[in-house]
């Protein structure tokens, strides 16, 4: 991140470590993920914090950083990034719910995830409204053409044929472990969720980071919608994988030649000395 030039991220989402204490293994590939913290939360926010910081730093005008979390310290990061970003540049608190296995008998299923959306100046960041779904038209009248409409005070009210404008709460399926977009990498987001997030807050041909890359969904993603991407990651295996996934993508698409600006001499890292 520090080798990177001021401004020059459109886009960043980051899904770090959410502090459940334990060290998560793929049971195919015996891939290891380590999320332990010996000094718990407190640890976590202190490493936690300079790396938003330069999230904050490499965004340009325009960008937007979305941050992935769950319920263990998705609360503590908010009060991080208000400090950082300025809590006038808060934009949302997205729950992306999804159905998966296990009950609780002692609370109510923890089914959900939290990003935080921040931009680096709220009201010049890039937005796309996105729809999706089918509006409920109980009760309601149609037209001619079969159009349902409700009657207002100005005359006859449309739908949106694309459907409804998606709100803060994304109902959306996570990664079943038998799913033929499933890598060797125990915390692999789909890529649908990735997609979602880049087209609503990015154009063909920005640059979208993601400087905790896993298995590469981020880049898969933008890669595939036209956007340039950089990623790194603290794992070896992750880079590997996401290395992989890339190779496949160029193989088949068009990619953009354009590197991000640097203060020096920029290059891939290696699998084994890849660094968040």
């Amino acid at each position: 991140m520090k080798s990177l030039d001021d401004g020059v991220c459109d886009l960043i989402y980051i899904d770090p470590p959410f502090v459940t204490q334990r060290k998560r293994t793929h049971r195919a590939s015996g891939a290891k993920y380590d999320d332990r913290w010996s000094g718990g939360l407190k640890q976590f926010l202190a490493f936690l914090h300079p790396r938003l910081s330069e999230c904050h730093r490499l965004l340009s005008e325009r960008g937007t950083l979305y941050v992935h979390l769950d319920w263990r310290a998705a609360h503590y990061v908010r009060v991080l990034l208000d400090t950082i970003f300025g809590e006038r540049n808060f934009l949302n608190e997205v729950i992306w719910h999804y159905r998966t296995g296990g009950l609780s008998t002692k609370w109510f299923a923890r089914k959900h995830d939290t990003i935080l959306v921040y931009a680096k100046k709220a009201g010049s960041h890039s937005f796309q409204v996105q729809r999706e779904g089918t509006f409920r038209t109980d009760g309601l009248n149609y037209d001619e053409d079969g159009r349902p409409y409700k009657n207002t005070k100005k005359g006859r009210l449309y739908f949106n044929a694309a459907g409804p404008a998606l709100s803060d709460v994304w109902d959306m399926p996570f990664l079943s472990t038998v799913s033929l977009e499933r890598v060797d990498w125990p915390t692999q987001k789909p890529v649908a969720l990735l997609e979602r997030i880049i087209r609503s807050s990015s154009r063909e041909g920005d640059l979208i980071a993601d400087f905790f890359c896993g298995s590469g969904t981020t880049l898969v993603a933008a890669m595939g919608l036209g956007r340039r991407a950089i990623g790194c990651d603290i794992e070896s295996r992750a880079v590997a994988i996401t290395r992989e996934r890339l190779k496949k993508i160029c193989a088949t698409r068009p990619v953009f030649s354009s590197a991000p600006r640097t203060n020096r001499p920029h290059k891939l890292p290696s699998e084994s000395s890849a660094r968040r």
